[in-house]
């Protein structure tokens, strides 16, 4: 049995990054701080996003730099030779398959989305 299942909740770092492909796929990529607590103080660690078909369109119109989300998804390991050095590198990314809008009423308008999924995504 394997289980691969990452919860976040935080704030998003950066405004999305949308691209649409010939194939009729949309790929949204954000970063996402979520805060650590430490003795001394709060830590965020930083955490790559990327969100596909229908919830990426969702994050790319109701998200932005700042807003409080949620998000269920799944860990991969992206991996790519640096072209400079052909060293091998390493980037951890979360898979979103749900996305959640938090944070006040207020900061939720004009959406009337609080919630979706999005469990059909093709990658």
């Amino acid at each position: 049995m394997s289980l691969n299942v990452v919860n976040l909740v935080g704030r998003v770092g950066t405004d999305p990054d949308v691209r649409y492909f010939e194939s009729g796929a949309v790929k949204c990529r954000l970063t996402l701080a979520v805060n650590r607590q430490t003795r001394n103080s709060d830590q965020p660690d930083w955490f790559n996003l990327e969100i596909w078909g229908k919830t990426a369109q969702i994050a790319a119109n109701y998200t932005h730099k700042g807003k409080l989300i949620g998000v269920q998804g799944s860990l991969k390991i992206e991996r790519w030779s640096d072209r400079a050095t052909g060293a091998e590198r390493s980037s951890p990314i979360i898979v979103v398959n749900r996305l959640e809008l938090l944070g006040s009423r207020r900061e939720n308008e004009p959406s009337t989305v609080d919630s979706y999924s999005d469990s059909d995504v093709e990658f």
